[in-house]
């Protein structure tokens, strides 16, 4: 379980595809490859992380394979290479890092399990003196799940809908954001994990549940 507030921003330092790959797909964690293994730097999450702990990589929950330094291991099956934008990291590929929440800390974003429910991306960004509008599509059957005021996840930072309608979102992004994860540097086109905010999904079938 986490809460969408990012404490780091590593860097992919490897990508070790498991089994079968495409020769065009050399480099990436997709390609056409049954799994890959991934070795991030994160001195911060790296910290007190041990073999089977969950830390969150773009709003995606990984499982520490082995610690080495500053450096982390996870494994991705191919189910999360082709279902969220981790197919596309490649050495060099800035992530954002969150180590699962305690039951001690503050709850400080919402409710975030790691479990991306698609992607989205960017779709153009709105510079103001103190902060930045973006826009980003959304896959469809999601939109019922964001509303205005509510909480997506996006890339594993917790964030407050500003806009939404049935082709995307919006959302605005404070300098703290912009500098400290992945968003700041973002372009148009580029795609994000997106993840809906699971009450919101558990309501809805409850609800459907006592339908006559």
């Amino acid at each position: 379980m986490f809460t969408g507030i990012v404490e780091e921003l590593g860097e992919v330092v490897a990508v070790e595809p498991q089994g079968p790959q495409e020769p065009e797909g050399a480099g990436a964690a997709g390609g056409g490859a049954e799994s890959a293994r991934l070795r991030i730097r994160g001195p911060l999450v790296t910290g007190d992380a041990r073999h089977g702990e969950s830390i969150a990589v773009n709003g995606v929950c990984l499982t520490v394979t082995d610690v080495d330094g500053d450096v982390f291991g996870a494994d991705v099956m191919k189910e999360t290479l082709d279902r969220s934008s981790l197919g596309a990291l490649r050495p060099g590929s800035p992530v954002n890092l969150e180590r699962a929440v305690r039951a001690d800390q503050r709850l400080g974003g919402h409710i975030v399990q790691g479990h991306v429910d698609g992607t989205g991306a960017v779709v153009s960004r709105e510079p103001a003196e103190h902060w930045e509008i973006v826009r980003i599509s959304l896959p469809p059957g999601l939109d019922r799940y964001i509303v205005e005021k509510g909480s997506v996840a996006v890339d594993g930072v917790s964030l407050t809908v500003v806009a939404v309608d049935g082709e995307g979102f919006t959302v605005s992004l404070i300098p703290t954001t912009l500098g400290l994860t992945t968003l700041g540097h973002k372009r148009p086109g580029e795609p994000v994990n997106l993840e809906v905010d699971v009450i919101a999904k558990y309501v809805e079938k409850l609800t459907a549940g006592a339908r006559p």
